[in-house]
C-alpha cells in the first residue's frame, strides 16, 4: 500500500493523517498543545511545541497504519495562516514566540500606517487590509521589539516563515526556506498581481526582504526530510495554508463555488478564478491556490471566533465538559427566549475589522441559562457568515455556482448547527462524507504531484455529498433575526 502523509498544524492541535490511494484515511494521532496568553489580546505559540507534536504525530500515524515511510510517497503540508517564527539560520533557535493569527498586539501599529494613510497602497499589492490579524506587522514588532533583530536579518542571519515554512526548514534540516503561494498571500508582504514579495510593502514595514522564503506552487518540490526523522526521506510535495487547502479538498475549482470552514475561526472562500476581485467590503483577495504557475484567486472573508465560542462554553463558563453536548443544550432553550451573542472575544473580522471592540450578549432576562447561551453561541456562528456572504454577493455576481455553501470543519458536524445555517443565509448547506477536507486538500496537492492521486477534474468528480441541509425558516423571520444580529453588532461596535 502507498500512502500519503498528510501535516495539518492548527491554532490548538497538530494531526498527522495516513492517507490510502483511494484517499481514505488509515491513520490518523493528534496532539493537543498550550496556547499562552502574555498579556490581553496577545496570543503565543512555543514553536518548539509546534515542531514536537508535529513530529510525534507523523511517526504515530506512520506506525497506527501498520507501515513505514518506505510506503510513504509524499508529504503535504497544511498549517494555520498568519502564525509568525523568526529563527535564527544557523541555530534554528526561534528569537521569540510564535505570534499567532489571533494576536492583536499589533493594533497600534496599523492604526498609525492606517492615518498616514498607506491601507490603500497596501490593498492593491496584496489584496488584504492593514490589520494586526496579518503577519506583516507581527513581524514587524518581533523586529521593533528584539534588540539587533534588525541588522542581523539584513546581514542573513534571521529567517522569517509561516508555520509551513518553520516545519519545512525543521523537517529538511534547515536545507529548505521555502512556502507556497496560498501562505505568502497571507503576510502583508506578497504582491499578488506581480507573484513576488512586494519590495514597497517590505520597505513600509522596514522588512528586509533578505528574511523571506522562496515561494513556490502549492504542489512543487519543498525539499526532502532529514532521513533520521522517519527512517529514510521523504519528499515533501503539497502545501497550502488551511483555509486554502480546505478549498481545495472541498474540490470547489469552478468558479462562484463556495466553501466556509468551521475550525477556531471560520473562513469562507469564493473562487473568483483567475481574476483577483477588489472588494469593496472589507473582504480579501487571497490566492486560493496556485499550479503550474497559474494562480487562482479567491474572496475571503474570516471570522475570528466560531469553534472558539464552543470552547469558551466549555472552559470559560464551564457549561458543557465537551463540545458535542453543546447542540443538545442548545435544543433545550427557551423559544421565548431571543439572545445575541457577539462573540468579539479579540476583535471582529470580516466584513467589520474592527480589532478594538470585545465580545457582548443582548437579551438577557432573569431566565436566561446554560441552554439558551448555548444556543446563542451556536447562532453566532450562522450569523457572522452571512456577515461574509452578503459582503461576497456585493462585491461579485458572476458566479458559475448553484447559490450553495459547502461546510466542513468541526462544528459542521453539528445538524442543528447547519440547520441553522441554511435557515439564516437562505441557501441551501452541503456536508461532505470526508469532513477532514483541509488535510485531504494538503494530501491531494502531494498526491497529485507524486503521481499517486488524480488530476484536477477527476478529483472534482470523486466528491461526494454526505447531507444537504435546506432552509426551512420563513423569509420574513429570517431577515427580522438578521436584523436583530445587525443591530447588536453595531451596539457592540460603539461601546
Amino acid at each position: 500500500m502507498t500512502y500519503i502523509l498528510a501535516i495539518d498544524q492548527g491554532t490548538t492541535s497538530t494531526r498527522a493523517i495516513m492517507f490510502d490511494e483511494a484517499m481514505k484515511v488509515a491513520a490518523s494521532a493528534q496532539e493537543e498543545f498550550p496556547q499562552h496568553y502574555p498579556e490581553s489580546g496577545w496570543v503565543e505559540h512555543a514553536p518548539s511545541d509546534l515542531w514536537s507534536t508535529t513530529a510525534a504525530t507523523c511517526r504515530a500515524a506512520i506506525e497506527k497504519a501498520g507501515s513505514d515511510a518506505s510506503d510513504v510517497a509524499a508529504i503535504g503540508i497544511t498549517n494555520q495562516r498568519e502564525t509568525v517564527v523568526v529563527w535564527e539560520k544557523d541555530t534554528g533557535r526561534p528569537i521569540h514566540n510564535a505570534i499567532v493569527w489571533q494576536d492583536r498586539r499589533t493594533a497600534a501599529i496599523c492604526q498609525e500606517l492606517r492615518d498616514a494613510g498607506h491601507e490603500q497602497m497596501v490593498t492593491d499589492r496584496t489584496g488584504l487590509l492593514i490589520d494586526p490579524y496579518f503577519s506583516g506587522t507581527k513581524l514587524k514588532w518581533i523586529l521593533d521589539r528584539i534588540e539587533g533583530a534588525r541588522e542581523r536579518a539584513k546581514n542573513g542571519e534571521l529567517l522569517f516563515g509561516t508555520v509551513d515554512t518553520f516545519l519545512i526548514w525543521k523537517l529538511t534540516g534547515g536545507k529548505s526556506h521555502v512556502t507556497d503561494a496560498s501562505n505568502a498571500s497571507r503576510t502583508l508582504l506578497y504582491d499578488i498581481h506581480k507573484h513576488r514579495w512586494s519590495r514597497t510593502v517590505c520597505d513600509l514595514f522596514d522588512i528586509p526582504v533578505e528574511m523571506l522564503p522562496e515561494v513556490r506552487d502549492c504542489a512543487s518540490d519543498f525539499g526532502m526530510t532529514r532521513p533520521d526523522l522517519f527512517g529514510r526521506e521523504i519528499p515533501i510535495l503539497g502545501v497550502a495554508g488551511d483555509q486554502q487547502a480546505a478549498t481545495l479538498g472541498q474540490a470547489c475549482f469552478g468558479k462562484g463555488m463556495l466553501k466556509s470552514t468551521y475550525g477556531t475561526g471560520c473562513f469562507a472562500l469564493l473562487n473568483t478564478g483567475d481574476t483577483p476581485v477588489r472588494s469593496n467590503n472589507r473582504l480579501l483577495t487571497t490566492v486560493a491556490y496556485q499550479l503550474d504557475g497559474k494562480p487562482t484567486y479567491a474572496l475571503e472573508g474570516s471570522i475570528f471566533i466560531a469553534g472558539a465560542v464552543i470552547q469558551w462554553l466549555r472552559d470559560g463558563l464551564k457549561i458543557i465538559r465537551q463540545a458535542p453536548e453543546s447542540q443538545a443544550l442548545a435544543e433545550t432553550a427557551d423559544p421565548g427566549q431571543d439572545l445575541i451573542l457577539v462573540p468579539a472575544f479579540t476583535g471582529l473580522g470580516a466584513p467589520y475589522w474592527n480589532a478594538e471592540c470585545r465580545g457582548a450578549i443582548f437579551g438577557l432576562s432573569r431566565n436566561s441559562g446554560p441552554a439558551e447561551f448555548a444556543k446563542a453561541a451556536l447562532e453566532s456562528v450562522g450569523f457572522q457568515t452571512r456577515d461574509l456572504i452578503e459582503a461576497m454577493h456585493a462585491d461579485w455576481t458572476d458566479a458559475d455556482g448553484e447559490g450553495v455553501l459547502r461546510v466542513d470543519g468541526g462544528m459542521s458536524a453539528s445538524d442543528w448547527a447547519m440547520q441553522f445555517l441554511s435557515d439564516i443565509i437562505g441557501a441551501p448547506v452541503d456536508r461532505p462524507e470526508v469532513l477532514e477536507t483541509t488535510a485531504l486538500g494538503a494530501a491531494w496537492l502531494a498526491g497529485m504531484r507524486a503521481g499517486v492521486y488524480p488530476q484536477q477534474d477527476e478529483f472534482a468528480r470523486a466528491w461526494r455529498l454526505e447531507r444537504r441541509f435546506e432552509p426551512s425558516m420563513d423569509a420574513a423571520t429570517r431577515d427580522a433575526r438578521y436584523a436583530r444580529w445587525q443591530k447588536a453588532v453595531q451596539a457592540t461596535m460603539s461601546v
